[in-house]
């Protein structure tokens, strides 16, 4: 088999669709897996559409996806010219023409056929006129497409899939200004390339066919077509922004790391046994399109947020910790200091027991980040009231001759419950909102011994003295 060349071609026009992500990973996936090369080209024909930012956006959301591509980007804007020249050679080979009837003529020409309850597929009256007959006016340069027998591929995902000629019209390869076809173009280049397997969603299945002849009037090799399934949302309609954020960018602000995004996206359409949570050594290891299936898949948030507590769960806590850091400073959340990040990777291991995203991260982590005097939100600060700060005011001067560890401050304050006649809760909850300004976090145990004597102590006195 020769060397795998797979290509992922966004169109710059505005984010990164999270569908068009996951076709980029299969891409990516296949050629890491067989040692081949993965290119990337910027359709970039749409010159009414396209901005330079929508190409940066497009580069950053691949990188921050991890998905590094073989070579420089190409545009395929910068190729028209090559593409125009390959339909002139067409011509000559005889496998397109020129034609030169106007869009008003093939609009007549429709609305007559579908009158009379005849094909309304295009039969251009200048298929077959020579180029001395040809006027001296713009025309568009036409393939020139069979009109019987059948074009077939062997697609590695939707198997073998036919079309009759007689429905595949004589397509256009070049405008009347010259400019080449989406359709054209895409072939084009990825013969230049070197593209050996094309694996992109199957929306543009029907477009293989007429690629496919395109290639045969070149004389070219026709490379390996994969048409995967599109993402559909919960409710089974294609992924929109109904469903929720569909842009690479709107997952990577909401805190969902790199790692998880890539095991979730591979298994949208594609599956290696019932493994759900891998590695993406794992999956370049396993992936190939055997294992990818013929129906949509289904988006669901829940799944997602489930693989990256798994993911989280095996992270090394210091790397965790570096990682929750840099998003942090990304979008400008908190300054955490040297104590403060020394501190969350002491508790590491309980912040990430639960939390799904970073932002979910650093809110339990909150205990850890917040500088004194901190003022609790309105939920803790409710329960600190007399009763409650009186029993602070009992447990504060008791806490000084504790051992500080997690066994024996429990020890002590289970005891402290117990001489005061009170339920362990009624000691938890106002000692939890004087620590950490909230009514949720880590173990309350933990959070004392992560924080210190001195530290857990002088939280205790602020909330006696704010409420005194």
């Amino acid at each position: 088999m020769a060397k795998v060349v797979t290509r992922f071609a966004p169109s710059p026009t505005g984010f990164l669709h999270i569908g068009s992500a996951r076709t980029a990973l299969f891409n990516w996936l296949f050629a890491r897996h067989h040692a081949g090369k993965f290119l990337l080209r910027v359709e970039d024909t749409d010159r009414a559409r396209y901005t330079p930012e929508a190409v940066e956006t497009i580069f950053a959301s691949m990188k921050w996806l991890g998905l590094d591509w073989d070579g420089d980007a190409v545009s395929q804007f910068e190729g028209a010219a090559h593409h125009a020249d390959i339909a002139k050679e067409m011509v000559s080979r005889g496998t397109a023409y020129h034609c030169f009837s106007t869009q008003e003529e093939i609009a007549q020409f429709r609305e007559k056929a579908k009158a009379e309850g005849r094909s309304t597929r295009f039969m251009s009256p200048w298929r077959d006129v020579s180029a001395a007959d040809h006027p001296d006016a713009p025309s568009v340069i036409r393939l020139r497409a069979p009109l019987d027998g059948e074009t077939t591929i062997q697609d590695q995902v939707q198997g073998e899939v036919t079309w009759k000629n007689e429905t595949l019209d004589d397509l256009i390869l070049t405008r009347s200004d010259g400019t080449p076809t989406y359709m054209h173009a895409v072939v084009v280049d990825d013969h230049d390339m070197g593209v050996t397997h094309v694996i992109r969603g199957d929306d543009h299945l029907t477009n293989a066919a007429r690629q496919t002849l395109i290639y045969q009037a070149m004389g070219w090799d026709v490379p390996v077509w994969a048409h995967i399934p599109l993402i559909h949302g919960e409710d089974g309609k294609k992924l929109s922004k109904r469903h929720g954020a569909v842009g690479v960018e709107e997952y990577r602000d909401m805190g969902y790391p790199p790692e998880a995004m890539r095991n979730y996206l591979a298994r949208l359409g594609w599956s290696h046994g019932d493994d759900e949570f891998f590695t993406t050594a794992q999956a370049v290891e396993w992936f190939d399109l055997d294992g990818v299936g013929k129906s949509a898949a289904r988006f669901d948030f829940k799944k997602l947020g489930n693989l990256t507590q798994q993911h989280f769960k095996t992270t090394d806590d210091a790397k965790l910790t570096d990682d929750l850091c840099n998003f942090s400073a990304l979008h400008k959340l908190q300054d955490i200091s040297p104590e403060q990040k020394s501190m969350v990777q002491m508790a590491m291991p309980l912040l990430k027991e639960r939390a799904k995203t970073y932002l979910e991260l650093l809110e339990s982590a909150h205990f850890a980040l917040s500088e004194r005097p901190f003022t609790p939100d309105d939920k803790a600060a409710s329960l600190l009231n007399s009763v409650s700060i009186g029993i602070l005011k009992k447990l504060t001067s008791r806490l000084q001759n504790v051992s500080w560890t997690h066994e024996l401050i429990e020890t002590e304050l289970r005891q402290f419950a117990q001489d005061q006649g009170l339920k362990l809760g009624e000691v938890l909850q106002p000692l939890r909102a004087a620590l950490t300004g909230r009514t949720i976090s880590p173990s309350v145990f933990n959070v004392m011994e992560i924080l210190g004597r001195p530290e857990s102590v002088a939280r205790l006195e602020d909330a006696i003295n704010r409420t005194s």
